[in-house]
C-alpha cells in the first residue's frame, strides 16, 4: 500500500507481476479498511458496556450493528468507486489518446485501484506526469483519493445522513472539515512556493498550474502519485509535504498518517487551552479526556519513529537531511511519494523503509485501539500536583 520502489513497475515487472501487484494492493487496503472498522465497532462496544466513547483518536465508531455486514458495506463501496474511476480514465485514454481498448482498460484498472487504496503504484515511469494538464484524467484520480481517504465510518455516516448534516457525528465533521482545511491549504502554499519554479510549476499556464497544485495536495495526503516533479519541490515544499503526509487521511480508511481526526483533536485542544477553558468542544459536544490523551500518545509515538528511522538512515547514507526526511514520512505515513533517492538507498536503510512502512500502516490502528480498549478506571487517585510547564 505504499508505492516506495526500487524499480519501475511498468517496465520491470511482467504483465503477470503487475497483476500480483495490483491484486495485493487491493486486497491490503481492502483489509485495513475491514480490520480497522471492526476494531471500531469492538472499541465502542467495550465502552458502551463500561462508560461510553465520543471520540476516539484512530479508529472512530459506526455505532452497535452487525459486525458480519461491514465487510460487506466496505466491499461494495470498493467495487462502486473503482469501477466508475476505472471506467472514467479508461475511456478518457481510449477517446482522448488513441489507446487500443484493451490496453486502456487495464491502466483505467491499475490505476483506479491504486487512487482508491491510496496506493500510489503507476504503471507509467514518470506517474502522471504526462497527465498534469489533463483535468478529465486527473479529477477521477483525485475523486477516489479522497474518498478512499475519508475513511469508512465517515463513508458509512454520510450514506446515513447526507441530507442531516447537524447529526453527523463529531468524528465525521472533523475529519471532513480538516480535510478540506489540508487540501485548500496544502494548494494554495504549492502554488505559492511553486509558481515560479521552472522544475515544476513554472513553465505551465496558469490553469495547468491550479490544477496540478490541486492535484499535488490531494496526493500528499498518502495517494503517493505525481502529476510534477517531486524531486523538482522548492525547500518550502518539501516542509509542507512533511506535514501533509505526515497527517494523512481519515481513520478507517485506506489512508496513512498520524490521521485528520487526531489532529483535529490535538487543534481543538490547543484552542481550548488558548482560550482558558476546562474542557476540549468541538461542534457542541465535549471531546473525551480519554480522546485527547490518545492523539497525544499517538502524535508523540509516531513522531518519536519518524525521528528514529530518520536518524538511522542518516547515520547509513551521505544523502541531503531534507530528501531522508521526506522518504522517511513517506514510508511511514504510507504516501510512497519520493524525491527520486529509494533505489540509491544502501540496503540497511531500505530495509528502515520497509519497518517504517509497516509500523505506520499496521502500527497506529493497533496502537491507538490498544490504548483505548486497555483503558480502565483505577480504584484510586494520587494527591495532584501542577509541574512547571514554558
Amino acid at each position: 500500500m505504499t508505492g516506495l520502489v526500487t524499480v519501475d513497475t511498468g517496465t520491470y515487472w511482467s504483465s503477470f507481476g503487475q497483476w500480483v501487484i495490483m491484486a495485493l494492493f487491493q486486497i491490503g487496503g481492502f483489509g485495513m479498511m475491514t480490520a480497522a472498522t471492526l476494531l471500531g465497532l469492538l472499541v465502542n462496544r467495550s465502552f458502551r458496556l463500561r462508560t461510553r466513547l465520543t471520540a476516539q483518536a484512530e479508529t472512530h465508531t459506526l455505532g452497535i450493528g452487525d459486525v458480519s455486514s461491514v465487510a460487506k458495506l466496505v466491499l461494495f463501496v470498493t467495487v462502486i468507486v473503482e469501477v466508475m474511476t476505472a471506467l472514467a480514465l479508461a475511456l478518457r485514454l481510449h477517446l482522448g489518446y488513441d489507446l487500443p481498448l484493451a490496453e486502456a482498460a487495464w491502466s483505467g484498472l491499475f490505476h483506479s485501484v491504486s487512487a482508491f487504496k491510496n496506493a500510489g503504484f503507476s504503471i507509467h515511469a514518470d506517474g502522471l506526469i504526462r497527465y498534469a494538464s489533463d483535468s478529465y484524467f486527473l479529477a477521477p484520480v483525485m475523486l477516489a483519493i479522497v474518498i478512499g481517504g475519508l475513511g469508512f465510518p465517515v463513508l458509512q455516516d454520510l450514506r446515513n445522513k447526507l441530507r442531516d448534516p447537524q447529526h453527523w457525528s463529531v468524528h465525521t465533521k472533523l475529519t471532513l472539515v480538516g480535510t478540506a482545511v489540508l487540501l485548500a491549504g496544502g494548494a494554495i502554499l504549492l502554488l505559492a512556493f511553486e509558481w515560479a519554479n521552472p522544475r515544476t510549476l513554472g513553465s505551465m499556464p496558469a490553469g495547468d498550474k491550479l490544477l496540478s497544485a490541486i492535484f499535488a495536495s490531494v496526493s500528499a495526503r498518502t495517494a503517493g502519485f505525481n502529476s510534477i516533479d517531486i524531486g523538482g519541490l522548492t525547500h518550502e515544499s518539501l516542509g509542507l509535504h512533511y506535514f501533509l503526509m505526515f497527517i494523512g487521511g481519515g481513520s478507517a480508511g485506506t489512508a496513512g498518517g498520524v490521521k485528520v481526526g487526531t489532529a483535529m483533536i490535538l487543534v481543538m485542544l490547543v484552542i481550548a487551552e488558548i482560550r482558558g477553558r476546562m474542557d476540549t468542544e468541538a461542534f457542541g459536544r465535549r471531546i473525551s479526556h480519554s480522546a485527547q490523551r490518545q492523539a497525544i500518545t499517538v502524535l508523540v509515538l509516531s513522531s518519536a519513529v519518524v525521528v528514529l528511522g530518520t536518524v538511522f538512515i542518516l547515520h547509513t547514507t551521505e544523502i541531503a537531511t531534507d530528501r531522508v526526511i521526506f522518504e522517511v514520512i513517506s514510508a511511514f505515513a504510507t504516501v510512497g511519494l519520493s524525491t527520486g533517492i529509494t533505489a540509491d538507498l544502501p540496503d540497511s536503510a531500505q530495509l528502515m523503509l520497509i519497518l517504517l512502512m509497516y509500523i505506520g500502516r499496521v502500527g497506529t490502528i493497533t496502537l491507538a485501539a490498544s490504548l483505548a480498549l486497555g483503558e480502565h478506571r483505577m480504584p484510586f487517585r494520587y494527591p495532584e500536583e501542577h509541574p512547571v510547564v514554558g
